[in-house]
């Protein structure tokens, strides 16, 4: 069987918000995701402050997942000093059934990014699983170093690293965010950017190999 991602997710201080900002980022999330797969019913809002996503390519996985943490996190409340991020934990493997919608659906991918999920520990924004024991021994070591520079992240970093993801180039980002293009690197340099994109590509290529 082909080999899918499924990523699982919730949102990090999102009852703390007030309840019209609360449904303000559901539904502009899940209009977020749902473009972001060939079919809507691939993503799904679930339990008010929980998602899922099907992705057909694991690489797509890590980078969306990595901007869901960043969209997260420009959504913060900073004037009531509510710091909203996620956590996600990506399955890959086999799809065996896909049912009427993604929380429906079964199959490797599905058990190793929800069971994983409930085993995340506090300082996990980002876990990455596969079938193979050995694998993810290499995957966690990366992961370790990711996930200490995305809980240092601020909200300024975060929207750089959204629009980058998005394809946009420093010079775009830095006239829709009204800054320099230096600004623009400096951002990204001081929240490790230059390591990150190595690290996305080796984690997919080491998990999609037979």
């Amino acid at each position: 069987m082909e080999t899918q991602a499924v990523i699982t997710g919730d949102i990090i201080n999102f009852t703390k918000l007030p309840p019209v900002k609360r449904k303000q980022l559901i539904e502009s999330t899940e209009i977020l995701i749902k473009n972001w797969t060939k079919k809507k019913t691939n993503a799904e809002m679930f339990r008010g402050d929980s998602y899922q996503v099907l992705f057909d390519e694991p690489s797509k996985a890590i980078i969306k997942s990595i901007q869901l943490i960043c969209w997260f996190k420009t959504n913060s409340d900073q004037a009531a000093h509510i710091s909203i991020s996620s956590r996600i934990s990506i399955g890959i493997g086999a799809i065996s059934y896909q049912g009427k919608n993604v929380l429906s659906s079964d199959g490797e991918a599905f058990h190793l990014s929800g069971r994983n999920f409930d085993k995340m520990k506090a300082h996990e924004y980002l876990i990455i699983h596969t079938s193979d024991p050995e694998k993810n021994k290499g995957i966690e070591i990366i992961l370790n170093f990711m996930n200490k520079y995305i809980g240092s992240w601020t909200t300024g970093q975060a929207e750089v690293i959204l629009m980058l993801l998005d394809g946009h180039t420093q010079q775009e980002i830095a006239a829709a965010l009204s800054l320099s293009q230096p600004s623009v690197n400096s951002r990204l340099k001081s929240a490790g950017w230059k390591e990150f994109e190595p690290a996305i590509t080796y984690i997919g290529n080491l998990a999609t190999q037979k």
